[in-house]
């Protein structure tokens, strides 16, 4: 026979609450008797050890028996039934009689599974047929419809802890709801005239630690009979014991921490029930009853009709809520809308987000929004500066449990940068706009200095003693006024509700406007392959008059030039000219065309090879000119078709030869990276320059800047290829350039994601 977990009267030493584990606490409260059987024989594996005082069987003689051992052939039978079936906690409570040297006790069983564990708890009757749940049910269900007929929250709590005194006599009932840090305010209490209100006093969220709350979660009600109770140990089988402490956390008789029941000491309690109230699945707050006048032991059927009270409570908690600010809610509903249609209506969604600005500001009570889209930001009201916002905006994209929605009254909790701008932003709303991209809409609210009155000083919830350091809860509960700082008002339900669908809107009309840019482009492909084909197919039959027209024309003029008078001979070597340059448009015209329909060949391509290559063929040109290149450093590889590269890089050389009227001429042939740990690539010369307005007119098929014979001429199509090919590679092309200062052309290779890099930078 071994025990399981804590001795009576050991000392607790915890460096913190949150770790105590409440869960496998080794023993139970001695009311009642805890066994732990074992299917299907219900053989008796574990056992608390005050099975003696309440069955009149030592424990460890019922280690090892079966559960039939202690009740008569007909209630076994009966309770094997209830015992071995699925859904065990509907036939809660089992009546259960048991006869130990000829006298009888009656006991409420209460068996869940836990763990692959059957357990089962035995609280003692006194009679064999308790009071019919029945009979509190009836009692209860009168309160329902005033629970429900409650106009607000404030009514619903006072109705709540009424009828829970009612049904239990304790002396104390509270009501108290958490905020986001989990402390717990007042909302209604019942109690005795004698005591001292807690009506309206804040209790810190160290009273009920984080795996408390989960309890909570867990089980509708906890209760503790006498809080000056010894605990009785698990005892267990050796091979029980190895599996490790029973784990608890639904079990009802379950021993309560040490520092908790100090804690019920310091306040003068002798006995407690706690309820838990749950809205949408979260805990919202607790009815907690206290008893001063002794001891309390509660019976099953009550506690379940204030479980019942409870749960019927929590039903109506959104309900009733929202009632609060009718008002309020219909108004953010009206701003929705409106919001909505400008949305709609404009094609840039920010702009009709922020135009007028109050409107987004009244959505949420804010002083302060940012609307940040696609790294564009637009501000309106009070918002930190530039750089504390991007701060703000990084360490929300970099958090690693990102949420839809972000909300807090204290920013600086979460992020201690934001103590910096307390004055503009204390408080956050923080919406993400949209799916895998860090777009938000922030809304702001500045630090408001508050007092706030505690039960007992916050800010020493233990006290520390002794040579040996032992961990004891506050001992005063009287009213004790905090000034609070960094914080802002909180944000109402309906204030965060509103912003959320908000949310949803944008993403609705973001996603809506991408199936149309996507339909749009799909048209677009279309279009341009249909343009392809018709431009390939025009210039391959044009090509064939053209060519007789010029071949016929040179014929008459080689063998019959005297038959033309002079001005007739000009005119015919006019049209020979005109059809020569009609073919090299043509034949410019075809090479764009196969652009767009010739499919690439994508290696990972060493581009210091396709340079040197393309610096031979250009070398006689280049010595023409006298044109000195300049390559820095090696370019770095990439993935790219290597014909289509030496022929942009044939362009951009070629031109950089051609527009260049300096003595001394040089071209320069580099690479840096970008922001996003990408790399742009450039030719940069000392040449002619070209005026800002035509930045983006030297793209467009056949458009010259320069007379057609200057410059060596030309048809006006090279940088257009140039683009297509670069379009085609997933990059991007720009320029930089000044009249008389030179031009550099900018590209990237297979990334969306690069951003021009301009002046020296791209050095």
């Amino acid at each position: 026979m071994q025990t399981d977990g804590a001795r009576p009267g050991q000392v607790v030493d915890l460096t913190n609450c949150d770790k105590e584990p409440i869960h496998i606490p080794g023993g139970i409260q001695p009311h009642g008797v805890l066994l732990v059987l074992q299917e299907p024989a219900l053989t008796i594996r574990q056992v608390s050890e005050n099975a003696e005082a309440l069955l009149g069987v030592p424990a460890s003689s019922l280690l090892g028996t079966a559960l039939e051992s202690l009740l008569t052939e007909p209630q076994a039978s009966s309770l094997r039934t209830c015992l071995l079936s699925e859904r065990l906690e509907d036939n809660n409570p089992l009546k259960l009689t048991t006869r130990v040297g000829g006298r009888e006790h009656f006991f409420n069983g209460i068996a869940h599974r836990h763990q692959g564990r059957l357990i089962l708890e035995l609280e003692p009757t006194f009679e064999q047929e308790a009071l019919p749940f029945f009979g509190f049910y009836h009692q209860a269900r009168s309160s329902m419809s005033r629970l429900r007929n409650a106009k607000d929250l404030s009514a619903l709590c006072l109705e709540a802890v009424r009828e829970v005194r009612r049904l239990t006599g304790f002396d104390r009932v509270i009501a108290y709801r958490f905020d986001e840090e989990w402390n717990g305010a007042v909302l209604a209490e019942d109690r005795l005239e004698t005591s001292d209100s807690y009506l309206g006093l804040w209790f810190p969220a160290s009273d009920i630690p984080r795996q408390a709350r989960e309890l909570y979660t867990l089980n509708w009600l906890r209760i503790i009979p006498a809080i000056h109770y010894e605990p009785a140990r698990i005892l267990s089988l050796p091979e029980d014991a190895g599996q490790g402490p029973l784990d608890m956390s639904f079990c009802v008789l379950r021993s309560v921490s040490p520092i908790h029941l100090e804690y019920l000491r310091n306040m003068g309690a002798s006995a407690s029930m706690s309820i838990s109230l749950l809205k949408e699945g979260r805990l919202w707050g607790l009815i907690s009853c206290t008893h001063v006048s002794g001891d309390k032991y509660v019976p099953y059927e009550v506690r379940k009709a204030c479980e019942f009270v409870g749960e019927f409570m929590s039903s109506l908690l959104v309900t009733k809520e929202g009632n609060e600010h009718y008002d309020q809610r219909i108004r953010a509903q009206s701003i929705q809308v409106r919001l909505l249609e400008r949305m709609t209506r404009h094609p840039d969604f920010a702009v009709g987000l922020t135009h007028p600005p109050p409107e987004l500001l009244e959505l949420t009570g804010a002083t302060g929004a940012a609307v940040y889209f696609n790294g564009r930001t637009t501000i309106i009201g009070q918002a930190p500066g530039d750089e504390q916002l991007q701060g703000l905006i990084d360490w929300l994209a970099a958090k690693p449990d990102p949420q839809e929605l972000f909300c807090t009254a204290c920013l600086s909790n979460h992020y201690p940068e934001a103590a910096a701008f307390k004055d503009v932003a204390a408080g956050l709303i923080a919406a993400s706009m949209s799916r895998g991209r860090h777009n938000y809409v922030l809304w702001f609210r500045p630090e408001v200095v508050q007092t706030v009155a505690w039960g007992g000083n916050p800010n020493k919830p233990v006290d520390l003693e002794g040579a040996q350091p032992r961990l004891h809860p506050r001992k005063s509960f009287a009213l004790w006024k905090e000034t609070v700082r960094g914080k802002s008002l909180p944000w109402k339900d309906y204030e965060v509700e509103a912003a959320r669908e908000l949310r949803r809107s944008v993403i609705d009309i973001v996603l809506q406007r991408s199936e149309e840019l996507l339909k749009l482009n799909m048209e677009l492909e279309r279009s341009n392959v249909e343009l392809d084909s018709f431009a390939y197919a025009a210039s391959h039959d044009l090509k064939e008059p053209l060519r007789g027209i010029h071949n016929y024309t040179s014929l008459v003029l080689r063998e019959q030039p005297d038959c033309f008078s002079p001005t007739n001979l000009k005119r015919m070597e006019t049209v020979t000219r005109l059809t020569q340059r009609m073919e090299s448009l043509i034949n410019s015209l075809l090479h764009y065309a196969q652009v767009g329909r010739t499919d690439l060949s994508l290696r990972e391509t060493d581009l210091n090879e396709v340079l040197s290559s393309v610096l031979e063929v250009l070398k006689p040109r280049m010595d023409e000119f006298q044109v000195e290149v300049r390559v820095p450093r090696p370019l770095p590889p990439a993935l790219c078709d290597r014909v289509r590269m030496a022929e942009v890089f044939t362009n951009l050389l070629t031109n950089a030869i051609k527009y260049n009227d300096k003595e001394k001429k040089w071209v320069e042939i580099g690479a840096t990276g970008t922001p996003q740990g990408g790399t742009t690539y450039y030719v940069r010369d000392n040449g002619i320059g070209i005026k800002p307005e035509y930045h983006d007119t030297i793209f467009r098929i056949f458009k010259r800047l320069h007379g057609r014979d200057k410059y060596g001429g030309g048809t006006g199509t090279g940088l257009t290829i140039v683009k297509r090919l670069i379009e085609r590679h997933n990059g991007r092309m720009w320029l930089e350039s000044q009249p008389g200062a030179g031009t550099t052309f900018f590209f990237t290779l297979g990334s969306e994601k690069a951003e021009p890099v301009t002046g020296k930078g791209a050095k």
